[in-house]
């Protein structure tokens, strides 16, 4: 059985150049991602304008986006931290409290003193096992 990772397909498109999906085996076709692959392209300058060909030629087929970008793309080592959207600390409490949005919890909650936001927690607190 093989590793259908991202990685992978990935390391073929900036790496390798290796035509994982022109093997026998259908499933690295069914299993490409090409949302994902696009946005891991996006991080780069040299890359971001292929990443946007392919957003905007979204209905090619799997195996047209990937041969794109491997015939397209200069090989070469491509490595970032994929950007994550933070969970602010305490922020359900403040939206629960308050009935705000997430953006009006997270302007409240900067104005707010740790004291204060303790009372609201143990306003909310209905009991039973923490």
């Amino acid at each position: 059985m093989s590793d259908y990772s991202l990685t992978k397909y990935l390391t073929a498109i900036n790496y390798s150049k290796e035509k994982l999906l022109d093997t026998d085996d259908r499933d690295w076709e069914k299993k490409y991602p090409p949302f994902i692959i696009n946005k891991g392209l996006s991080y780069f300058s040299d890359t971001v304008m292929y990443a946007n060909e392919m957003n905007r030629l979204h209905h090619a087929s799997k195996h047209m986006q990937f041969s794109f970008f491997l015939n397209s793309i200069k090989s070469r080592k491509r490595f970032s931290k994929w950007l994550k959207s933070s969970k602010i600390k305490d922020l359900d409490v403040v939206k629960q409290h308050f009935g705000y949005s997430n953006k009006k919890a997270q302007e409240a909650l900067s104005l707010m003193t740790k004291k204060q936001i303790d009372y609201i927690k143990e306003r909310l607190y209905k009991g039973g096992r923490k």
